[in-house]
Protein backbone atom coordinates (compact mmCIF):
# COMPACT_ATOMS: atom_id res chain seq x y z
CA UNK A 1 0.00 0.00 0.00
CA UNK A 2 1.27 3.45 -0.85
CA UNK A 3 2.20 5.35 2.33
CA UNK A 4 -0.55 7.75 3.32
CA UNK A 5 0.01 11.49 3.58
CA UNK A 6 -1.44 12.01 7.03
CA UNK A 7 -0.90 15.76 6.89
CA UNK A 8 -2.92 16.09 3.68
CA UNK A 9 -5.58 13.77 5.06
CA UNK A 10 -6.08 15.97 8.14
CA UNK A 11 -6.85 18.89 5.83
CA UNK A 12 -9.17 16.79 3.66
CA UNK A 13 -11.10 15.33 6.59
CA UNK A 14 -11.49 18.73 8.21
CA UNK A 15 -12.81 20.17 4.95
CA UNK A 16 -15.41 17.40 4.79
CA UNK A 17 -16.32 17.96 8.44
CA UNK A 18 -16.76 21.71 7.95
CA UNK A 19 -18.82 21.21 4.79
CA UNK A 20 -21.17 18.86 6.64
CA UNK A 21 -21.85 21.16 9.60
CA UNK A 22 -21.55 24.65 8.11
CA UNK A 23 -25.29 25.08 7.55
CA UNK A 24 -26.47 22.64 10.23
CA UNK A 25 -28.20 23.42 13.52
CA UNK A 26 -25.46 23.60 16.20
CA UNK A 27 -27.95 22.29 18.76
CA UNK A 28 -28.57 19.05 16.84
CA UNK A 29 -27.88 16.01 19.08
CA UNK A 30 -25.08 13.63 18.10
CA UNK A 31 -26.32 10.10 18.87
CA UNK A 32 -22.88 8.49 18.58
CA UNK A 33 -21.54 10.92 21.22
CA UNK A 34 -24.25 10.87 23.91
CA UNK A 35 -25.09 14.23 25.51
CA UNK A 36 -23.19 16.12 22.79
CA UNK A 37 -24.58 18.49 20.19
CA UNK A 38 -22.97 19.35 16.87
CA UNK A 39 -21.56 22.47 18.55
CA UNK A 40 -19.92 20.29 21.23
CA UNK A 41 -18.52 17.97 18.55
CA UNK A 42 -17.00 20.79 16.50
CA UNK A 43 -15.63 22.54 19.60
CA UNK A 44 -14.01 19.32 20.79
CA UNK A 45 -12.39 18.57 17.43
CA UNK A 46 -11.08 22.10 16.97
CA UNK A 47 -9.74 22.11 20.53
CA UNK A 48 -7.91 18.82 19.99
CA UNK A 49 -6.39 20.06 16.74
CA UNK A 50 -5.17 23.23 18.42
CA UNK A 51 -3.74 21.34 21.39
CA UNK A 52 -1.89 18.83 19.22
CA UNK A 53 -0.57 21.72 17.12
CA UNK A 54 0.86 23.36 20.25
CA UNK A 55 2.51 20.08 21.25
CA UNK A 56 4.11 19.80 17.82
CA UNK A 57 5.36 23.39 17.91
CA UNK A 58 6.93 22.82 21.31
CA UNK A 59 8.16 19.35 20.32
CA UNK A 60 7.64 18.20 23.89
CA UNK A 61 9.92 15.52 25.30
CA UNK A 62 7.84 14.59 28.35
CA UNK A 63 4.14 14.40 29.21
CA UNK A 64 2.57 17.88 29.20
CA UNK A 65 1.60 19.28 32.56
CA UNK A 66 -1.36 21.19 31.20
CA UNK A 67 -3.83 21.04 28.34
CA UNK A 68 -4.54 24.76 28.49
CA UNK A 69 -4.50 26.27 25.00
CA UNK A 70 -5.62 29.67 23.75
CA UNK A 71 -8.59 28.37 21.76
CA UNK A 72 -9.92 31.74 20.59
CA UNK A 73 -13.32 30.13 20.54
CA UNK A 74 -16.04 32.27 18.93
CA UNK A 75 -18.98 33.33 21.09
CA UNK A 76 -21.58 32.06 18.63
CA UNK A 77 -21.74 28.32 17.88
CA UNK A 78 -22.70 29.20 14.30
CA UNK A 79 -19.11 30.41 13.87
CA UNK A 80 -17.56 27.16 15.07
CA UNK A 81 -17.22 25.55 11.59
CA UNK A 82 -15.05 28.43 10.34
CA UNK A 83 -13.09 28.23 13.59
CA UNK A 84 -12.48 24.52 12.99
CA UNK A 85 -11.25 25.28 9.47
CA UNK A 86 -8.79 27.78 10.96
CA UNK A 87 -7.51 25.12 13.36
CA UNK A 88 -6.70 22.86 10.42
CA UNK A 89 -4.92 25.72 8.63
CA UNK A 90 -2.78 26.32 11.70
CA UNK A 91 -2.03 22.61 11.93
CA UNK A 92 -1.06 22.45 8.25
CA UNK A 93 1.35 25.35 8.69
CA UNK A 94 2.93 23.60 11.67
CA UNK A 95 3.25 20.33 9.78
CA UNK A 96 5.27 22.00 7.03
CA UNK A 97 7.62 23.55 9.59
CA UNK A 98 8.13 20.36 11.59
CA UNK A 99 10.37 17.38 11.00
CA UNK A 100 7.72 14.73 11.50
CA UNK A 101 10.39 12.07 11.97
CA UNK A 102 11.91 13.98 14.90
CA UNK A 103 11.88 12.24 18.30
CA UNK A 104 9.06 13.50 20.51
CA UNK A 105 7.07 12.35 23.50
CA UNK A 106 3.79 10.68 22.64
CA UNK A 107 1.39 8.62 24.71
CA UNK A 108 1.36 5.84 22.11
CA UNK A 109 3.84 3.50 20.50
CA UNK A 110 5.46 5.88 18.02
CA UNK A 111 7.66 8.35 19.89
CA UNK A 112 8.00 10.80 17.01
CA UNK A 113 6.25 13.98 15.92
CA UNK A 114 4.39 12.05 13.23
CA UNK A 115 2.38 10.28 15.96
CA UNK A 116 0.45 13.48 16.62
CA UNK A 117 -0.37 14.08 12.97
CA UNK A 118 -1.72 10.56 12.57
CA UNK A 119 -3.65 10.83 15.84
CA UNK A 120 -5.11 14.19 14.79
CA UNK A 121 -6.21 12.61 11.52
CA UNK A 122 -8.25 9.84 13.08
CA UNK A 123 -9.64 12.07 15.81
CA UNK A 124 -10.92 14.34 13.04
CA UNK A 125 -12.11 11.52 10.78
CA UNK A 126 -14.14 9.74 13.46
CA UNK A 127 -15.82 12.96 14.54
CA UNK A 128 -16.53 13.85 10.91
CA UNK A 129 -18.35 10.53 10.78
CA UNK A 130 -20.21 11.45 13.98
CA UNK A 131 -21.39 14.69 12.40
CA UNK A 132 -22.56 12.97 9.22
CA UNK A 133 -24.41 10.29 11.18
CA UNK A 134 -26.15 12.99 13.22
CA UNK A 135 -27.21 14.66 9.98
CA UNK A 136 -28.63 11.43 8.56
CA UNK A 137 -25.84 11.03 6.02
CA UNK A 138 -24.10 7.79 5.07
CA UNK A 139 -20.41 8.33 5.94
CA UNK A 140 -17.84 7.27 3.40
CA UNK A 141 -14.26 6.40 4.39
CA UNK A 142 -11.55 5.76 1.83
CA UNK A 143 -10.57 2.07 2.30
CA UNK A 144 -6.79 2.56 2.55
CA UNK A 145 -7.32 5.35 5.06
CA UNK A 146 -9.69 3.18 7.08
CA UNK A 147 -7.17 0.32 7.13
CA UNK A 148 -4.51 2.69 8.41
CA UNK A 149 -6.94 3.79 11.10
CA UNK A 150 -7.50 0.20 12.19
CA UNK A 151 -3.74 -0.30 12.47
CA UNK A 152 -3.33 2.97 14.37
CA UNK A 153 -6.07 2.06 16.84
CA UNK A 154 -4.84 -1.46 17.55
CA UNK A 155 -1.21 -0.33 17.82
CA UNK A 156 -1.92 2.39 20.35
CA UNK A 157 -4.73 0.86 22.41
CA UNK A 158 -2.35 -0.99 24.78
CA UNK A 159 -0.95 2.40 25.83
CA UNK A 160 -4.32 4.06 26.45
CA UNK A 161 -5.17 2.84 29.96
CA UNK A 162 -4.73 6.29 31.52
CA UNK A 163 -7.80 7.56 29.63
CA UNK A 164 -9.38 4.23 28.69
CA UNK A 165 -9.19 2.33 32.01
CA UNK A 166 -11.15 -0.66 30.78
CA UNK A 167 -8.19 -1.69 28.65
CA UNK A 168 -6.34 -2.69 31.83
CA UNK A 169 -8.75 -5.63 32.00
CA UNK A 170 -7.92 -6.92 28.54
CA UNK A 171 -6.03 -9.93 29.80
CA UNK A 172 -6.09 -13.58 28.86
CA UNK A 173 -4.18 -16.83 28.92
CA UNK A 174 -2.58 -16.34 25.49
CA UNK A 175 -5.93 -15.77 23.75
CA UNK A 176 -6.07 -14.23 20.29
CA UNK A 177 -8.51 -12.20 18.21
CA UNK A 178 -7.99 -11.70 14.49
CA UNK A 179 -9.37 -8.63 12.70
CA UNK A 180 -9.52 -9.24 8.97
CA UNK A 181 -10.28 -6.74 6.26
CA UNK A 182 -12.55 -8.17 3.54
CA UNK A 183 -12.02 -5.48 0.89
CA UNK A 184 -8.25 -5.66 0.50
CA UNK A 185 -5.06 -6.60 2.31
CA UNK A 186 -5.28 -6.15 6.05
CA UNK A 187 -5.03 -8.63 8.89
CA UNK A 188 -4.30 -7.86 12.54
CA UNK A 189 -3.87 -10.43 15.32
CA UNK A 190 -4.31 -9.16 18.88
CA UNK A 191 -2.90 -11.39 21.61
CA UNK A 192 -4.21 -11.18 25.20
CA UNK A 193 -1.68 -12.29 27.79
CA UNK A 194 -1.74 -12.43 31.57
CA UNK A 195 0.34 -9.23 31.72
CA UNK A 196 -1.33 -7.25 28.94
CA UNK A 197 -2.26 -7.32 25.27
CA UNK A 198 -1.10 -6.05 21.92
CA UNK A 199 -0.63 -6.74 18.24
CA UNK A 200 1.31 -9.89 17.43
CA UNK A 201 3.71 -9.00 14.59
CA UNK A 202 4.27 -12.68 13.88
CA UNK A 203 0.65 -13.76 13.90
CA UNK A 204 -0.03 -13.97 10.16
CA UNK A 205 -0.25 -17.77 10.15
CA UNK A 206 -1.50 -18.26 13.71
CA UNK A 207 -4.88 -19.78 14.42
CA UNK A 208 -7.08 -17.26 16.22
CA UNK A 209 -9.49 -18.03 19.04
CA UNK A 210 -11.94 -15.49 17.63
CA UNK A 211 -12.21 -13.62 14.35
CA UNK A 212 -13.84 -10.37 13.24
CA UNK A 213 -14.26 -9.81 9.50
CA UNK A 214 -15.53 -6.70 7.74
CA UNK A 215 -14.51 -4.03 5.29
CA UNK A 216 -11.77 -1.69 6.47
CA UNK A 217 -14.26 1.12 7.01
CA UNK A 218 -16.60 -1.08 9.03
CA UNK A 219 -13.73 -2.43 11.13
CA UNK A 220 -12.71 1.13 11.93
CA UNK A 221 -16.25 2.16 12.86
CA UNK A 222 -16.64 -1.02 14.92
CA UNK A 223 -13.43 -0.41 16.88
CA UNK A 224 -14.55 3.14 17.64
CA UNK A 225 -18.06 1.97 18.66
CA UNK A 226 -19.72 3.79 15.76
CA UNK A 227 -21.00 0.45 14.49
CA UNK A 228 -22.46 -2.31 16.64
CA UNK A 229 -20.95 -5.77 16.43
CA UNK A 230 -24.42 -7.17 15.79
CA UNK A 231 -24.61 -5.29 12.49
CA UNK A 232 -25.26 -7.67 9.62
CA UNK A 233 -22.15 -6.64 7.72
CA UNK A 234 -19.87 -7.69 10.61
CA UNK A 235 -18.81 -11.36 10.60
CA UNK A 236 -17.94 -12.79 14.02
CA UNK A 237 -16.70 -16.30 14.72
CA UNK A 238 -14.98 -18.22 17.47
CA UNK A 239 -14.92 -17.62 21.23
CA UNK A 240 -17.99 -15.52 22.14
CA UNK A 241 -16.74 -14.78 25.66
CA UNK A 242 -13.43 -13.49 24.33
CA UNK A 243 -15.21 -11.22 21.86
CA UNK A 244 -17.55 -10.00 24.61
CA UNK A 245 -14.52 -9.13 26.77
CA UNK A 246 -12.90 -7.22 23.91
CA UNK A 247 -15.94 -5.14 23.08
CA UNK A 248 -16.67 -4.47 26.75
CA UNK A 249 -13.18 -3.25 27.61
CA UNK A 250 -11.62 -1.79 24.46
CA UNK A 251 -13.49 1.53 24.35
CA UNK A 252 -11.05 4.24 23.29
Amino acid sequence: MTPLDHSAAVAAETTRFVAAVRQADPALPVPSCPDWTLADLVRHTGSVQRWFTVLLRQRIQEPPRSRDVDLRLPERPEEYPAWLAEAAEQAASTFTQTDLDAPMWAWGADQHARFWVRRMLFETLVHRVDAELALGLDPDIEPALAADGVAEFLTNLPFAAFFAPGTAELRGDDRTIRFTRTDGDGDWLVRLRSDGFGLDPHGADATADATVRATAADLLLLLYRRLDRTAGRIELSGDDELLALWFAKSAF
